[in-house]
């Protein structure tokens, strides 16, 4: 090494270290599948972005659902470093505390998908996925972010108009909070491998099942056997988070850490928007057909179903403490935005 090399090495060295910008190529795990909307609008869309907001300091690279390790062990996974970090749905971490079922989809909760996303990024859910990754890593990874990007519509081969309307209709549901809430309202919950929805609907094993976005149902051929859709959607909303190990994190400098908090935001923001859009399209296309009748429930019976929701919520939050404090905040902001009457 000649002394002019050796001596831009270490003028660069001594910057990065005064400045904290060393440079960040990160792997992130996802719990999307390759080929996915998401997984390809985000790596066309905004993995760019943040190479060129951040002049290269940052890169990401995103790796599909299980390439690493199994989607519920990457909380572990990041701690260890065997990832830097993770972009995953948090309703796989409900096994690990109880919290996270509370977080990663609030049945019937929110409307829109921005809304739980304000939530995480002002109105506390950040904090509360925070505790919820220290109680089942011990500090060692940091939530940079959390929130959905879709709302799930539900698919089905009989009308269902109204909340009373659910009485008796066999739905396939995950296990879990899902599921308990469809009980309470009267119908009864099936679980269902998801591979065997299409054929659960066709032959009239299942009324409806909660299956996917609009637009996800529409490209798996649901509505053809189930030609009575909600939208929008009436139940879940699964919500990500966004993480990184807490060595990585440290090592970034503030200026840096806000950029990629505010990245992810508005990539965020952005697929749920789009996502959205095509959801709407797809939907206003089919209700103009003959053969599928798009049912968007009133606000009315939106309210019921809600409500119904929020006593299997209180139920659930009575696993853990944490769960409780989840709950709590949930129900302070949804009664903030005017979702919840304040008691």
């Amino acid at each position: 090494m000649t002394m002019i090399t050796r001596s831009i090495l270490l003028a660069g060295t001594a910057l990065f270290a005064a400045t904290g910008a060393f440079a960040q190529d990160l792997n992130i795990q996802t719990s999307f599948n390759a080929g996915d909307f998401s997984t390809e609008y985000l790596t066309e869309e905004w993995l760019p972005e943040l190479e060129e907001r951040s002049d290269g300091r940052i890169t990401i690279t995103l790796t599909p659902n299980g390439s690493v390790v199994p989607a519920r062990e990457t909380p572990e996974a990041v701690a260890a470093g065997v990832i830097d970090g993770d972009f995953t749905s948090v309703n796989y971490f409900s096994g690990l505390e109880p919290a996270y079922a509370i977080m990663g989809d609030l049945i019937s909760g929110y409307e829109t998908p921005q809304q739980m996303l304000d939530f995480c990024r002002e109105g506390g859910g950040e904090a509360m996925m925070q505790k919820a990754a220290d109680e089942v890593t011990g500090g060692e990874v940091h939530v940079v972010a959390c929130g959905p990007y879709s709302r799930e519509a539900l698919v089905a081969n009989v009308p269902i108009r109204t909340y009373d309307d659910l009485a008796g209709k066999k739905i396939r549901s995950p296990e879990g909070l899902a599921a308990s809430v469809f009980q309470a309202a009267g119908a009864s919950p099936i679980s269902i491998p998801f591979s065997e929805v299409f054929g659960a609907l066709e032959k009239g094993i299942v009324d409806a099942a909660d299956a996917s976005a609009y637009v996800n149902n529409d490209a798996t051929g649901l509505h053809d056997v189930a030609p009575y859709p909600l939208y929008p959607g009436i139940h879940s909303m699964p919500s990500m988070q966004f993480t990184v190990s807490e060595r990585i994190w440290e090592d970034m400098s503030a200026e840096d850490q806000e950029l990629l908090r505010t990245w992810w935001y508005d990539a965020m923001y952005a697929m749920a928007e789009e996502v959205g859009k095509q959801d709407q399209e797809l939907a206003e296309r089919d209700d103009a057909s003959e053969e599928i009748e798009v049912i968007d429930w009133s606000d009315e019976d939106r309210m019921k179903l809600r409500e119904t929701a929020r006593t299997q919520w209180e139920e659930f939050a009575k696993k853990s403490d944490l769960a409780q404090e989840a709950l709590d905040a949930h129900l302070a902001y949804l009664t903030e935005i005017g979702l919840l009457e304040a008691e």
